[in-house]
């Protein structure tokens, strides 16, 4: 079995384990008392807290432990917004942000305070002078990501952070998908991760604040982590998390080239392989070991199921994975095709015998989904009948309404119209991305008695 989702949680690291295990025996007793026991694991939790802060590049007083990386994200956001509340209420964000920014952004505005979210590219990357335009004399808070999580985009961290301190306005990193491969670069104010993202033990998290930040913590108050971490340390998870991180640090130069390859392979190939795919995300400045693609005419939960049937553990944007039956926020923010969506995200020490071996079985693999929905062939033959034609979807899930297009479209001449009613909010993605992929005009959306009418234009 090829394990391809490392973004989600990368494979506890050697080094990881045998810090844990060793750490069992010698921090497990509690490191603010003064006997002996205590005194060991004190000395284990600063010596952890000082490799850590080594390795994100600030002061050991300036971090703390948390039991996640999503609570260390709330409790970033929370703790600066309190502290600087005299300045404003308003947040920016961006709008390819993790869930766990973005729910603490609508608990915020909730709250009573106002939220700025601040669009992407078709890449997935902000324009820092976005950013620049949205501070504001009442702003408390900006945050980006160091890394999109979904499709591998790197953020200009630098630049935005260099318009922050010059507005007087802290920023903070969401760093959990690239703190594993380097610092994050440029000056910015509070910084979080996850240390299951890099090959450390889940249930570890980190916040750093700098000095000068005003901080509030929030909730009851406690005195381990400064206050800003409530609740026992789990000791021999942050030993295992600081030794793992700097192992994976000292081989990230060398493991980073050769995934690099790996998934340069997958995105130069797969569009040779597999006809009408869609590869999104940033082509150079992205991360390593994430590659994400989008096929036409596929139920993505039906290709993870047979992927993973095939022996590759991936993992999907696409609405059709999703309970809620809306599609990613990412893939919808930077406007591309979700449906049939795959994200492979490479962990530390694939093998280049496994990327081969997926990309012999993709292509099988797709064309079998999209024979059990009935989807066009990619020689469809024109035709032509009436000036336009209306579908009706609704009531039908993703892929079926893009389907149910691509087999109508050259039944109208060029220039004429296809309505395509939907009730699938997928729908108001997929269409024109579809559009753009195939050549033809996407007219907008218009209400319907049911659902959404979408308009196309066939103009080839």
């Amino acid at each position: 079995m090829a394990y391809f989702d490392a973004a989600s949680a990368a494979p506890l690291h050697p080094v990881a384990r045998q810090a844990l295990l060793a750490s069992l025996d010698e921090g497990w007793a509690d490191p603010a008392r003064l006997y002996r026991e205590g005194r060991r694991a004190r000395l284990l939790l600063d010596a952890a807290r000082e490799a850590m802060a080594e390795c994100v590049g600030c002061r050991p007083d300036e971090l703390v432990f948390t039991p996640s990386g999503t609570r260390a994200v709330h409790s970033g956001v929370a703790g600066v917004l309190a502290g600087r509340r005299r300045v404003g209420s308003h947040l920016i964000v961006s709008a390819v942000e993790h869930s766990s920014v973005l729910h603490a952004a609508e608990a915020h505005e909730a709250g009573g305070g106002s939220v700025t979210e601040v669009p992407v590219d078709r890449t997935g990357a902000v324009d820092p002078a976005a950013y620049a335009a949205a501070l504001r004399e009442d702003t408390a808070l900006a945050c980006l990501q160091s890394a999109n999580h979904e499709v591998g985009t790197e953020q200009p961290v630098s630049r935005v952070a260099e318009a922050c301190r010059a507005a007087g306005v802290p920023l903070l990193v969401d760093a959990a998908q690239s703190l594993g491969w380097g610092r994050v670069e440029g000056d910015w104010s509070v910084l979080t991760g996850s240390a299951h993202k890099w090959g450390g033990p889940s249930g570890v998290g980190l916040l750093v604040v700098r000095k000068g930040v005003r901080f509030a913590p929030q909730g009851p108050g406690d005195e381990r982590e400064s206050g800003r971490s409530p609740g026992f340390e789990n000791l021999p998870a942050i030993v295992a998390a600081a030794a793992s991180l700097r192992a994976v640090r000292a081989e990230a130069a060398a493991e980073a080239a050769r995934l690099r390859e790996l998934t340069e392979r997958i995105r130069s190939r797969v569009r040779d392989l597999v006809p009408d795919v869609e590869v999104v995300g940033d082509p150079s400045r992205r991360l390593p070991g994430i590659v994400t693609f989008s096929c036409l005419y596929v139920d993505g939960e039906t290709l993870l199921h047979e992927l993973d049937r095939a022996g590759f553990s991936v993992s999907s944007g696409s609405s059709c994975t999703s309970s809620t039956l809306t599609p990613s926020h990412v893939l919808r923010a930077m406007g591309v095709l979700s449906e049939g969506n795959v994200r492979v995200s490479l962990p530390p020490g694939t093998a280049a015998e496994d990327v081969e071996r997926f990309l012999e079985v993709l292509p099988g693999t797709v064309a079998a989904v999209r024979e059990k929905l009935g989807a066009p062939a990619a020689t469809e033959p024109v035709r032509a009948a009436g000036p336009g034609l209306v579908v009706d979807a609704l009531g039908r899930r993703c892929p079926v309404p893009v389907i149910e297009l691509a087999k109508v479209i050259g039944d109208v001449p060029v220039g004429g119209t296809v309505r395509v009613l939907s009730d699938d909010e997928a729908a108001r993605l997929d269409i024109p991305a579809w559009c753009e992929m195939r050549g033809q005009e996407y007219a907008g959306e218009e209400p319907a008695e049911k659902g959404t009418a979408y308009l196309v234009r066939r103009i080839r």
